[in-house]
């Protein structure tokens, strides 16, 4: 693992040695973090999902670059597969990652639907959320059947064509009692039921009908995903993804049978130190620490868990596992280290107001105890690093500042719109003249967030460092909760102190 060095760590808070120094005030909002636009973050972040979506475009649609394609998906079997969305930079969709995309928005809908309501995007979260379910509905096809995949991943990535033009085979994989895949049908369970509540006040009909969809992905047919898929294979089990289900399912439906199960498994429950696609134990762990707060005591082992996975993740901790890079940001991994970083931040900023909510006195981390304060603190420079504040000083949402990656690898976004440019631009052609161009790519996919820096703060804006700059929807809905939780503004007392950081000696030379 690639790790940057624990570097510009404070008592009671963090600042960065920047050129210009960072001023603090008393609002417990620096001058620096000030200057984000957390409201234009977040329209753009929904506006990404809208360049993502797959099959007929609504007359709606704002992304106007974008056709319709991919209107015969799932016709090999005589099912519809039309809709959802495309996974990142390419034309595939995978319902794995998809699932979990739209868990994350349902549940950023949930924990700050009156934020997002105050600044008029909750109809647009609400239509990039149902975007995504009304694809897991058709993908239901039966009681043990779920389509898990659309298109042949490895044909499709031997191509750069537009998704209006793809002639790749759009070959069809699923799940079924023969050939389970625990992870994925208990992730479009807990999107699903996530999805439930946020249309509950909105579309009873629609709300009632997506939780009875989560209620039959029974735990029955148990194996793991990592024998039947080809991409996007499980590394961690399932596992996680059960107790991440059942924990939605308790929370849309509050029947007591999803509580049991989970405290029936509560020897599952792990220390982790990542949120992401394969890993769901510290989301789970944060839903279910809320409840402890609520009276149920017999799941203080996820509670315990949760602390652990703040104490993985907040310099200075004695157990931290996770380090920064010099300029701040967690580095978990190379390959697209934002989709952890933005992960991290998301249920960090969750914690921190359960924390909050419950008049507790932090979480102790051997020696320091970190408020909650200090917990949303950290979370929230996440953000401030991805929207500019970073060595590089430039902003890693597309379309978001005035500096930001021009040549994300992103096929729909590099070759010019099929509305500029109607001829077919074939496979071979787009590797030739688009993908290999050194040009901005002619199409700004507004709002997508890209992998990242490297470990040492640095990012070279070329369209072929895959790792370093293609998008995925997971990063964006992550990156979407997380500037959610900052859409009020900071109530967070003035708890930093300043403190002058000798860049000489920290060995910093920007």
């Amino acid at each position: 693992m690639a790790c940057g060095n624990v570097w510009g760590l404070l008592v009671l808070g963090w600042i960065w040695a920047f050129p210009s120094a960072r001023a603090v005030n008393c609002d417990g909002i620096d001058s620096t973090a000030a200057n984000y636009d957390y409201k234009d973050a977040f329209s753009k972040a929904i506006l990404f999902f809208e360049g993502q979506r797959s099959g007929k475009l609504p007359a709606s649609q704002r992304v106007k670059w974008r056709g319709d394609s991919a209107l015969s998906d799932g016709k090999p079997d005589n099912v519809n597969l039309v809709g959802g969305y495309y996974d990142a930079g390419d034309n595939v969709k995978f319902g794995w990652p998809m699932a979990f995309s739209v868990s994350l928005l349902s549940w950023a809908a949930v924990e700050y639907q009156k934020e997002i309501s105050a600044i008029n995007q909750l109809g647009y979260l609400q239509l990039a959320i149902r975007w995504g379910t009304n694809f897991i509905l058709k993908a239901h096809t039966s009681s043990t059947t779920l389509y898990t995949q659309v298109g042949d991943g490895n044909r499709d990535h031997q191509c750069w064509e537009r998704p209006e033009d793809m002639d790749t085979p759009r070959t069809l994989y699923k799940i079924t009692s023969g050939s389970p895949g625990s992870e994925v049908a208990a992730d479009s369970a807990a999107a699903l039921a996530a999805a439930s509540i946020v249309f509950k006040a909105v579309d009873s009909n629609y709300s009632a009908r997506l939780l009875s969809h989560s209620k039959s992905f029974a735990d029955k047919y148990r194996g793991s995903y990592k024998d039947s898929c080809p991409f996007y294979c499980s590394y961690s089990g399932y596992q996680d993804e059960l107790l991440w289900a059942a924990a939605w399912l308790y929370k849309a439906s509050g029947e007591a049978t999803y509580l049991n199960y989970v405290s029936s498994n509560v020897g599952w429950s792990q220390t982790v130190s990542e949120f992401s696609w394969d890993d769901k134990f510290a989301g789970a762990q944060t839903l279910l620490a809320k409840e402890f707060f609520g009276g149920k005591t017999n799941l203080g082992r996820f509670k315990s868990d949760a602390d652990s996975f703040v104490c993985a993740l907040m310099p200075r901790s004695s157990s931290v596992q996770i380090e920064t890079t010099r300029g701040g940001l967690l580095f978990t991994r190379d390959s697209s280290n934002l989709q952890y970083a933005t992960g991290a931040s998301m249920v960090l900023l969750v914690y921190s107001e359960i924390l909050n909510a419950a008049h507790t006195g932090g979480v102790q981390c051997g020696s320091i105890t970190f408020a909650a304060s200090q917990i949303k603190a950290f979370a929230k420079s996440q953000v401030d690093y991805i929207l500019g504040n970073n060595p590089m000083q430039m902003s890693y949402m597309v379309g978001y500042g005035s500096k930001y990656p021009t040549q994300l690898h992103h096929r729909g976004a590099s070759i010019p719109s099929i509305h500029v440019h109607p001829a077919k631009v074939g496979c071979n052609d787009g590797y030739s003249t688009w993908y290999s161009s050194s040009k901005p790519n002619p199409n700004t996919h507004v709002g997508a967030i890209v992998g990242g820096p490297n470990s040492n703060d640095q990012f070279n804006d070329a369209r072929s460092d895959y790792s370093h700059l293609e998008p995925t929807t997971y990063m964006n809905a992550a990156f979407l909760g997380s500037v959610a939780a900052l859409l009020g503004g900071s109530n967070t007392e003035c708890f930093i102190e300043q403190m002058h950081i000798n860049r000489t000696s920290a060995g910093v030379d920007y």
